[in-house]
């Protein structure tokens, strides 16, 4: 069997028996991305050498036994808004094109003490602003089942990289679905962990309140083996939490008497009749499975989108003012006197998406306009997770689409800006009320183009989570598995 079409713990335990090396894993990944970059554009920097060093060293230690988990030498990537030590890491923009930072994120850091090979660095959306993986400065980067589409963000190049089989599973941000869209356009499986549960230590902030770090794999249980590796308490972030992680004892073929609510707001006008049909024949597979499945309102869903721009760019705009090209990043070449070269240097270093929603923010944090917008967001925010609270009181999980439709074609979302915001209509109010949720492939529509579907939790109530998507991956068996043998025949 080709070694790039096994799962991640697939592939540890085969390199645990013997059957395949370490450093095969890695120069195998690397040959794929070699002949399939061109085409996809997912990464943004290549360790080649550093990978291919570090994988002997890995093999050493898998053998003595001192590396024994599920990830131990399975090559992985990261999105390029978390540090990594003596690896440049941009946020794919011009004004980070010279950071090389001299320490890694602590989710990087766990999974390196997991024993996974970190590859390289995927593209994004500049500073993770965007639905579609189309503001990079590095350019845009194409869904591997069809290259005229755009893979979704801002993690776009995490999921295109797994689903090209360009690494094995990727590290994502999701701070208004930026995991669970794009693993959703490319067919691929797409965590947004509890918030808390993963530290965003050297994670580079976009929304400080609404940021979390999670998995993009190629099915539930890699998924699972993942969030256990990177879900730490961590002193140096504040918004950690301890829990246990054990996530992993989570995939059980079993739903029987489970609760799920279908929310009928997320099933109105908007949402493309293929997609509808897809989710809603998961919701019923997983009736027949034993889970009582129901619909229900959930209200406040039209304010999300209000509410969630008003305080993400809020908080953008207190996060990116470090970026001034003094102590790194960009620094204009002309300019007089310092307030010169701030602005000129800004304005030089961020492209027209952030400066959108920086200027955005600015207004609605200035005097006069904070308690008109800012503070009426937060009260917002707050509704919609006593909303939440109200549903999970009767439902284990709730289960709905991630996206209105399947990916769009390149340059149709930048050309209308607010219409790529209502695109996230399903998964922002998810990152507002600090949940869980995974996006999980249930079919394809009448173009070949994958459709997810989301199941959201409760908080802390990760585990329900992966049994149920587990049980639903188990029984809806192999609609077109999520890699580029099948895009390519």
């Amino acid at each position: 069997m080709d070694i790039l079409q096994w799962t991640a713990v697939e592939l540890s335990a085969a390199i645990k028996k013997k059957e395949v090396t370490v450093m095969e894993a890695a120069a195998a990944v690397i040959d794929s991305i070699e002949s399939r970059e061109g085409r996809y554009n997912c990464y943004i920097t290549v360790d080649r050498e550093g990978a291919l060093k570090k994988a002997g060293d890995i093999q050493r230690r898998i053998e003595n036994g001192e590396l024994t988990g599920p990830l131990a030498g399975v090559p992985m990537a990261i999105k390029d808004n978390m540090c990594t030590e003596g690896i440049l890491t941009t946020c794919a923009s011009k004004i980070l094109g010279n950071f090389v930072p001299v320490f890694s994120s602590e989710a990087v850091l766990n999974l390196e003490k997991a024993g996974a090979l970190m590859i390289g660095k995927t593209n994004m959306d500049e500073f993770a602003m965007g639905s579609t993986t189309e503001t990079s400065a590095y350019g845009e980067t194409k869904n591997p089942w069809d290259e005229s589409r755009v893979p979704g963000g801002s993690s776009g190049g995490s999921a295109a990289a797994v689903a090209a089989q360009e690494c094995f599973f990727a590290l994502g941000s999701d701070t208004g679905g930026s995991i669970r869209q794009p693993s959703s356009y490319c067919g691929v499986v797409g965590m947004k962990p509890t918030y808390g549960t993963v530290s965003r230590y050297g994670l580079i902030a976009y929304g400080s309140s609404l940021d979390q770090i999670g998995p993009i794999s190629k099915d539930v249980a890699d998924c699972a083996a993942i969030l256990e590796a990177i879900a730490s308490h961590d002193e140096k972030d504040s918004t950690s939490v301890s829990r246990e992680a054990d996530f992993t004892s989570a995939l059980i073929e079993d739903v029987k008497g489970m609760r799920i609510g279908v929310p009928k707001d997320y099933f109105g006008e908007g949402l493309d009749s293929e997609v509808k049909e897809a989710v809603l024949k998961a919701a019923q597979l997983l009736r027949e499975k034993g889970a009582v499945v129901e619909e229900f309102d959930l209200s406040l869903a039209e304010y999300a989108i209000p509410a969630y721009y008003t305080i993400a760019a809020a908080e953008a705009s207190s996060n990116l003012e470090r970026f001034d090209g003094i102590k790194y990043g960009h620094r204009a070449q002309e300019y007089e006197g310092l307030h010169s070269m701030y602005k000129k240097s800004r304005s030089e270093g961020f492209g027209a998406e952030v400066k959108r929603r920086i200027m955005l923010g600015s207004f609605v944090l200035s005097s006069g306009y904070y308690d008109a917008y800012y503070l009426k967001a937060l009260k917002v925010k707050a509704l919609i997770k006593k909303a939440f609270d109200e549903a999970f009181s009767k439902y284990d999980l709730i289960l709905g689409p991630v996206a209105p439709t399947t990916a769009p074609r390149l340059g149709e979302s930048l050309a209308d800006p607010i219409k790529m915001y209502l695109g996230d209509i399903y998964t922002i109010s998810v990152n507002l009320a600090g949940l869980p949720a995974i996006s999980v492939p249930c079919g394809m529509d009448s173009r070949g183009l994958p459709i997810g579907l989301q199941l959201i939790g409760d908080c802390f109530q990760e585990k329900k989570i992966i049994q149920a998507a587990y049980t639903y991956e188990k029984a809806r068996g192999v609609f077109g598995a999520p890699t580029i043998k099948n895009v390519e025949k």
